[in-house]
């Protein structure tokens, strides 16, 4: 299971470039998978934490689908800061708040939530 947060500000949405398991690099929402006895609510902030440095408070979800949980968020504190100390954002290059115009870093997976998300 896989909870990640979809936060817009500024025309902007926060995003990660990193390894993923088909070995692509592409630009994803953060957020990981759900530990055991944690709630999607709170794997998304603390992946979030972790991947972004941010703090986030979850509005909503936004969308469910094969075990994956996707939610509005927003920031409400902290700093963007890569923590490559972490084990766990070994798979993470980068992390930035991308432009809703700049489509190119958006695939088939991530431009539909994207979609929902700004309705």
């Amino acid at each position: 299971m896989i909870a990640q947060a979809i936060i817009i500000k500024n025309q902007s949405v926060l995003m990660v470039k990193q390894y993923v398991e088909r070995g692509d690099i592409v630009w994803n929402f953060p957020g990981g998978s759900i530990e055991q006895n944690e709630s999607p609510e709170q794997a998304c902030i603390r992946e979030v934490k972790e991947e972004t440095g941010y703090d986030i408070c979850i509005n909503a979800l936004l969308h469910e689908k094969d075990q994956k949980f996707s939610s509005i968020a927003e920031v409400h504190g902290g700093e963007l800061f890569l923590d490559v100390t972490n084990k766990d954002n070994d798979d993470i290059i980068d992390i930035a708040w991308i432009s809703l115009n700049d489509l190119e870093k958006f695939d088939p997976i991530t431009l539909p939530i994207l979609e929902l998300a700004r309705k």
